[in-house]
């Protein structure tokens, strides 16, 4: 017998790996000193900073996978994977410095692998990380078909002096957010019970109160928030940021908030997107499940002192700001009104 007998090809494999190190070599700079195919990627730590602490995280695309399958279209989950690990490392003010990526499959499809590592490049390129590294697993039996899931881990620097911990964070400190541009990749699990198995949409059917398809609405890439928050730091003091992913706005607020405070927020201070509200009113959810669920068009909160509250508006002049509540006296919970 021979290993493709079982379900894995070796030679299809290594094929697609080398059709894939164009996308990944464009994400190189000077200070990547490994080559592609090592056992292991070689980064240099930047020279710039006096006392430089890593900052990692590790995170997947989840059932928005299955999403792609359906609509065949993969080209923007792996730019959902880099953009939301930049998002984690940057709400403790890292910067990111390099990305690995793991991609499971139980048959590995070359053109499927292909798309997939270019939007992680497209992603990696835009945000300055480099893809120096990664592990594809093709293993028949445990992934039925066409199954696959996709991880990844990013490596972020920052300045000791300068990691946000929301520590600083008090009563009267005010809170903005950041819009997301849709469901980003969180909530799919319930989504696809409602709109395919609940309401047997197709990925191709066009929903006027989207004003597109559904693979165009549940596709929308998951916002990179670096450079806004790299604007925003040449002006104002951040004190804390919280990335807005499972758990939601319940969930995801209170882990920055330091003990003796809370926070209000005010719904109807800034834009529920169109496909949070279908979601709402086809599948009568509660609005505590909706806030716990989905970010409902919100996709990073910004907290600042009260006295530079005046300033994010200007500061962020290349994107729409919402002041949406504000920091209390409490104990770490969050009070959406």
């Amino acid at each position: 017998m021979k290993y493709k007998d079982s379900g894995v090809d070796i030679d299809k494999a290594n094929q697609a790996t080398k059709s894939i190190s164009g996308f990944v070599k464009a994400t190189w700079g000077e200070n990547v000193l490994s080559e592609v195919g090592q056992f292991g990627g070689l980064f240099r730590v930047p020279g710039e900073y006096d006392d430089p602490v890593l900052v990692s995280s590790m995170d997947g695309v989840g059932t928005k996978i299955m999403v792609a399958q359906r609509a065949g279209r993969f080209d923007t989950v792996g730019q959902d994977l880099v953009n939301h690990c930049v998002n984690d490392i940057l709400v403790q003010g890292g910067r990111p410095l390099f990305f690995l990526d793991y991609l499971a499959a139980g048959s590995l499809d070359p053109d499927t692998m292909i798309a997939l590592v270019k939007g992680l490049g497209i992603a990696c390129g835009q945000n300055g990380c480099a893809l120096i590294g990664g592990e594809t697993a093709e293993m028949p039996g445990l992934y039925q078909g066409e199954d696959f899931d996709l991880a990844g881990t990013i490596v972020g620097v920052v300045e000791r002096s300068r990691i946000i911990d929301g520590s600083g964070i008090v009563p009267g400190d005010v809170v903005f957010a950041l819009p997301s541009s849709g469901l980003h990749t969180n909530g799919y699990s319930l989504v696809r019970r409602l709109i395919f198995d609940e309401l047997e949409l197709g990925v191709d059917d066009h929903v006027d109160e989207f004003g597109c398809t559904v693979a165009d609405e549940l596709l929308k890439v998951h916002v990179s928030y670096l450079h806004a928050v790299n604007e925003l730091e040449q002006s104002v003091p951040v004190k804390g940021l919280a990335h807005i992913t499972g758990g939601g706005l319940l969930d995801n607020f209170p882990r920055i908030l330091p003990g003796g405070c809370g926070a209000v927020i005010e719904s109807g201070t800034w834009p529920v997107l169109p496909v949070f509200e279908f979601l709402r009113k086809k599948g009568e959810i509660p609005d505590a499940e909706m806030y716990r669920v989905f970010n409902v068009g919100v996709g990073m909160l910004v907290v600042v002192g009260a006295a530079d509250a005046d300033k994010v508006p200007a500061a962020l002049a290349g994107m729409t700001v919402y002041r949406v509540g504000e920091v209390r006296e409490g104990n770490r919970t969050v009070d959406i009104r």
